[in-house]
């Protein structure tokens, strides 16, 4: 299967630049697996397409301040880094912005603002390496993680143009354990309302963490699918979500993963699945698993989604879960019918 299968025309107009308030007024796009059928509906109205017993498994990583501004020493020259992954070095892989000519040694200077007790020393990034996918490796002179609150900035997707007033808004309501550079984007659409709402309905919600890092803003360029390689992201599966989910599996009820992290984090967790029965053992580490048509799901049985990029690692894992014509079609009445598109935009329930 090639990449450019997976290439779609999307009006402008249509990339979502502000979320809906509330956030469960999106609009929700579900589509029937099994017989293709679209229907059209509002996200609050999840409860209806929901089963009591039925178990949502969401990525509760919160998107850290991971964007900061430096100069280039000794020239002065303004940087702009974009922190992707800790290193268990204590290095950071970043994004530079410009790059090109950010070579190793090179160091860059990020002013601290004075503190309680006095001016603060400047933070030094020192580059060290480069990453395979163009990236740079920084050693800072001291942990950035305690400063970024006072000196990182929220990062965007590259396709939203419009700031955003309320940080918070690029956070799911759930979001606890840092560590993302972007927002898995299908839990934005929940409210504390309709979460009660369902557990009351008696729909179980349990976690997991799936840190998002580089794939987010590397497109698939290998024009064979099965020579893409995915970036590495730090997940964890811990041990009571996976009693739940083997509790739910166990008497067939359903696993409804929000959103492709909370997918590649459970199949990944699958994978180590010698049997359709045995159970799920919790996970910690890294994974690279990479989801497109052909796939064996061993885990999800159900999927809510935003609408994802042409030519992204997104599309072809909803195209693998839902069937690629299925997921075609469903775009296309999308676009037809003016849906929102990509992090802020609107949602589909995939069953």
């Amino acid at each position: 299967m090639r990449t450019a299968d997976f290439d779609y025309a999307l009006p402008p107009e249509l990339i979502a630049q502000t979320p809906v308030e509330p956030r469960d007024a999106s609009r929700l796009l579900v589509l029937h697996r099994r017989s293709g059928e679209l229907e059209h509906h509002l996200f609050h109205e999840l409860g209806s397409f929901l089963r009591p017993g039925d178990l949502l498994v969401a990525n509760e990583s919160r998107v850290i301040p991971a964007r900061l501004f430096g100069r280039k020493e000794p020239t002065g020259a303004r940087v702009e880094m974009l922190l992707l992954n800790k290193r268990t070095d204590g290095s950071w892989e970043v994004l530079l912005k410009p790059g090109r000519r950010v070579r190793p040694g090179v160091q860059v200077r990020v002013d601290v603002s004075q503190g309680p007790d006095g001016p603060q020393a400047p933070l030094i990034a020192n580059v060290v390496d480069v990453t395979p996918a163009g990236g740079r490796v920084l050693s800072f002179s001291r942990p950035v993680e305690p400063l970024l609150d006072g000196l990182g900035v929220v990062p965007l997707p590259p396709y939203i143009h419009t700031p955003l007033s309320d940080p918070e808004r690029y956070q799911t309501i759930y979001a606890r354990v840092r560590g993302s550079v972007a927002a898995p984007t299908a839990g934005l659409h929940f409210t504390a309302e309709l979460l009660g709402e369902l557990r009351q309905q008696g729909i179980e919600v349990a976690f997991v963490t799936l840190h998002v890092s580089m794939d987010t803003f590397r497109p698939v360029v290998e024009e064979d699918l099965a020579e893409h390689r995915m970036y590495s992201e730090q997940c964890e599966l811990p041990a009571s979500t996976a009693r739940a989910i083997n509790l739910a599996r166990g008497s067939g009820r359903r696993v409804i993963a929000v959103g492709t992290t909370s997918v590649r984090v459970l199949e990944t967790a699958g994978r180590a699945l010698t049997r359709s029965d045995a159970p799920l053992t919790p996970f910690f580490g890294p994974t690279t698993l990479f989801i497109y048509p052909g796939f064996e799901f061993r885990v999800v049985d159900a999927l809510i989604t935003n609408f994802h990029l042409p030519r992204s690692s997104l599309l072809m894992l909803v195209a693998a879960f839902a069937g690629k014509d299925r997921i075609d079609h469903a775009y296309q009445e999308a676009i037809r019918l003016r849906y929102r598109f990509f992090s802020f935009g609107d949602a589909m329930f995939i069953d």
